[in-house]
């Protein structure tokens, strides 16, 4: 497809119609003077056409905290904060990507063996991605890719941009290169494959599930190699609230040991029993053998197991008090799910900080501001980075002046629910 049909695309009022369902009807101008500049910014960059346009949401975790490397249940959403890509083959044998406002990424497709030295780097994701869809099957010998992409998913927002990456990279090529053939929790496991092994990140599924799928969205990690994921309908603004997410201003880019030592200290417990994860033993033989458990694993890791057990429990009760329109039902088990996190998992302040404590003193400011209605916790790896609030639409604004003036302006993201996952535009 020419650049020129592209541009013609984006002028029919399917397309905007298309942008009103993904962006809402408020975002859908803003979303198409992107692609207007994805599409530019590509002819600039690569000096050729755009064949498609490409995006892929942010997620939010709505209940399940650290519930999925242990195939428990988790509960997540994609919100209308996205990456959005212009895209084209270009048979170099290499993946170019440029990113708006940063340097050129450039992946050699015939060597996509982990590297070192690319732990913790963006290219280490897209070498990952194309590694996995190759081992699968996806033709990509003698191919090639340019990807020019602009984001509005903030980096460090806890909405998870590495996995809208992730997910974006495998959307473009499954759709270009290979018919389609994979379908979104697949494409999600491939993102996961390459933040695990070539990235560095001993990440659950959970993240790129969310942003591959969209919606709101159940999942049961009992077999992690066939989740079972169920959308469920959700409109906030109807039910008289709003989603936000607090920048704490601390950030997590060091906090890698922090999320590891949860899982380690899990392992620790699942050892005692012979077991891999927590799903697999029963709570009422962990119970049982407390005693011996906290002597083989230590009191936090015993803590921590208490809060997945009871976190499981209340990501599905949060999916059926959805489904059953009880929303002052699931508010409360979302203060149940913060207070958990807080007291059991311990992923609220990072190990042994006393004068740091960012993300303690927004979800506090968070609850003095709300007094009692609607609900708030630790979003997503915790340690640093953010909260998340359901915030009474006739609250939102005094809600976001007050805890702007403490956080700093721009530090309340105010996001909605996107209906689609990582998707092909045009």
């Amino acid at each position: 497809m020419e650049m020129i049909d592209l541009e013609k695309q984006c002028k029919e009022p399917a397309f905007i119609e298309k942008l009103a369902w993904l962006y809402g009807p408020e975002g859908a101008e803003a979303a198409l003077g992107r692609c207007g500049e994805v599409l530019a910014g590509f002819v600039k960059s690569f000096g050729t056409a755009a064949e498609a346009l490409f995006s892929a949401p942010g997620r939010t975790e709505v209940g399940g905290n650290h519930t999925d490397h242990q195939h428990g249940n988790v509960l997540a959403a994609a919100v209308d904060l996205d990456i959005l890509a212009a895209a084209a083959p270009n048979q170099s044998g290499m993946i170019r990507v440029q990113s708006q406002g940063y340097p050129l990424m450039v992946v050699d497709l015939a060597d996509l063996r982990p590297k070192t030295e690319e732990e913790n780097t963006t290219a280490a994701l897209i070498r990952g991605v194309a590694a996995r869809m190759a081992a699968l099957g996806c033709p990509l010998q003698n191919a090639g890719l340019d990807v020019y992409m602009t984001s509005t998913v903030p980096g460090g927002s806890g909405l998870s941009s590495s996995a809208a990456f992730e997910v974006l990279m495998g959307t473009i090529l499954n759709d270009l290169f290979w018919g389609g053939r994979c379908d979104p929790v697949e494409i999600a496991q491939i993102g996961q494959y390459a933040e695990n092994v070539f990235f560095g990140k001993p990440c659950g599924l959970m993240d790129q599930t969310a942003s591959s799928v969209g919606g709101v969205v159940a999942i049961d990690f009992a077999d992690t190699a066939h989740p079972v994921v169920e959308q469920i309908g959700l409109d906030l603004h109807k039910n008289g609230y709003a989603l936000c997410i607090l920048n704490s201003g601390a950030g997590h880019a060091d906090l890698t040991d922090e999320y590891a030592g949860i899982t380690n200290e899990l392992k620790a417990v699942c050892a005692y029993f012979g077991k891999e994860v927590l799903r697999d033993v029963p709570e009422e033989e962990f119970l049982a053998a407390l005693p011996e458990v906290r002597k083989a694993a230590g009191d936090r890791a015993v803590n921590r197991a208490f809060h997945v057990y009871g976190e499981n429990r209340r990501a599905v009760e949060e999916a059926q008090a959805l489904r059953a329109g009880a929303f002052d039902r699931f508010l409360a088990l979302v203060r149940e799910s913060g207070r958990s996190s807080a007291m059991y998992l311990q992923n609220v302040i990072p190990t042994g900080q006393t004068t740091a404590q960012e993300l303690m003193v927004t979800l506090a400011l968070c609850e003095r501001i709300l007094a009692g209605r609607g609900a708030v916790r630790v979003h997503g790896g915790g340690f640093g980075g953010t909260a998340q609030a359901f915030v009474p639409l006739e609250l939102l604004e005094t809600f976001r002046e007050k805890t702007e003036a403490v956080l700093g302006a721009g530090s309340c993201h105010v996001v909605t629910i996107r209906p689609a996952g990582g998707i092909r535009l045009g």
